[in-house]
Formats: structure tokens, C-alpha cells, sequence
């Protein structure tokens, strides 16, 4: 777990294969314990997401929600448990609640995993998913829809964007007052099967309409952000635009 702040009050934590991003409203003051969260990380990274919250001086039970960018289980790994434990609720698109909460299935097959598992790369994404409990994956069953009011009465005043393709739901997290965008799996900076670093599509496995993805996310090229958070691999230091420009298909 490596924890950076690319943008003030905003905390980028690189988990062991899945991201996660803390949200304060900046500047903040030590008696501001108010915070929002971005992804949930796969099952086991819960306690890494534990420790993350607590090394910047703040308590699990105080964020005021957990945002989910699309239903896949290495970003909604520990909504359930936030949801149990602390009520936080869980907010997603409403194109996305259905997969959210378990009641629709749009992830990468084993199948899918299986046929491609003799490449060296991909056995050990495999083998990191099985231990990083992917398959124990608990639905955030009371997982609510968003709403742009709801969404600015949080942390950061954060905005949704709805980009289909990777998930029929996957939308991206805008945080405007500091031109950060947090983009889940619509693009990424790097993957565990990738040897390429830099804007990146994930694999086409990855992706319900892999089409539908890939314009979804050159759609973004419009967007004021200068600071990428993507859902796999390092922060991004750059404009949207010209993380477009370089995205590797």
C-alpha cells in the first residue's frame, strides 16, 4: 500500500492490485474529520483500507460515503462491510445499483481467465485474485443510487460521469475544486497483465462492450483535470486531453 496526496485533500492509496482514493474538503484542519471514499478495493484489502483511513488521522466510521465507480469486486471488496459496520452508505449510478447489489453479474468470466492463464502474467493476476478473496465477495446489498444534489452535500462536492462499456453503470468521480478526476477502470496507468505503464485500456475481457468503453473514455478529453487517479497503476499528472492523446488501445 503506497499513499500519496496528488492533489490537496485528496489521498490516492495504491493497494497491492486495486486502488482506493480518500476525499477531505481542503484545506483541512485537524478538527475537519469529515471524508468521503472512492472504490472499496478487492475483499481482502479491507484492513489495508482500515490502516489507509486511520494513517492520515481519520476514523473509518466517519465517512460520509463510499462511491462506487462500477460493480466489480476489486472495487466494491469492502462496501459491504462499511455499509454493516459503520452505516455508511453506498452510492453508485443508477445504471449500476443492479451490479452493485448483486443482483446483476457483469465481471470478467473464468472461462475468459482460464483460456489465457498459460501466459505468466495472467496466472499471477489469477492467483492474486483467488487470495485477495475475489471469489468470497460479499454484494453491498442496501446500496442506494446517487443523485447530483446528494453527491455535492458530500466531501469534495464531487460529480458523477457516466461511461458505460466497461460496466453498463462505470461512471468516473469528478472533483472539481481540485481539477482531480477519479476514473475507476475506464482507463488505467497499468495492470498486473500489462507490460505497458502509462493511459492504458484495460484487456478486452475486462470490458461488458469493449467499443462502447473505449469511446466512452476518449469522451473524457473535454473534462478540466489535471490529476488522473486511475483504478490500477499509478497516479496520472497530466490533462485528461493529453492522457487521450497517449491512451494506449
Amino acid at each position: 500500500m503506497n499513499i500519496t496526496e496528488p492533489a490537496p485533500g485528496i489521498h490516492f492509496v495504491q493497494g497491492p492490485a486495486s486502488n482506493w482514493v480518500i476525499v477531505r474538503d481542503a484545506p483541512a484542519s485537524p478538527d475537519e474529520l469529515d471524508y468521503l471514499l472512492i472504490d472499496g478495493g478487492y475483499p481482502a484489502d479491507r484492513d489495508l483500507i482500515l490502516k489507509s483511513i486511520r494513517q492520515i488521522g481519520l476514523e473509518p466510521a466517519d465517512a460520509k460515503a463510499m462511491l462506487i465507480t462500477h460493480g466489480h469486486v476489486d472495487h466494491t471488496g469492502s462496501a459491504a462491510y462499511f455499509s454493516r459496520t459503520f452505516g455508511t452508505p453506498i452510492l453508485c449510478s443508477p445504471e449500476e445499483l443492479a451490479h452493485v447489489q448483486g443482483k446483476e453479474k457483469h465481471q470478467v468470466t473464468f472461462g475468459q481467465v482460464i483460456i489465457r492463464a498459460w501466459r505468466p502474467r495472467v496466472f499471477r493476476w489469477l492467483l492474486h485474485v483467488i487470495k485477495a478473496k475475489a471469489l468470497q465477495a460479499e454484494p453491498a446489498t442496501r446500496a442506494e443510487a446517487w443523485t447530483p444534489e446528494r453527491l455535492q452535500s458530500l466531501p469534495g462536492q464531487p460529480e458523477a460521469i457516466l461511461l458505460p462499456g466497461h460496466t453498463p453503470g462505470n461512471a468516473a468521480i469528478l472533483i472539481p475544486g481540485a481539477q482531480t478526476i477519479a476514473v475507476g477502470d475506464t482507463f488505467a496507468s497499468g495492470h498486473p497483465i500489462s507490460t505497458q505503464s502509462g493511459p492504458q485500456m484495460l484487456h478486452r475481457m475486462y470490458h461488458s462492450d469493449p467499443e462502447t468503453a473505449l469511446a466512452a473514455a476518449r469522451s473524457l478529453s473535454t473534462i478540466q483535470a489535471n490529476v488522473i487517479l486511475p483504478g490500477h497503476g499509478p497516479a496520472l499528472h497530466m490533462p485528461l486531453a493529453e492522457a487521450n492523446d497517449a491512451l494506449r488501445t
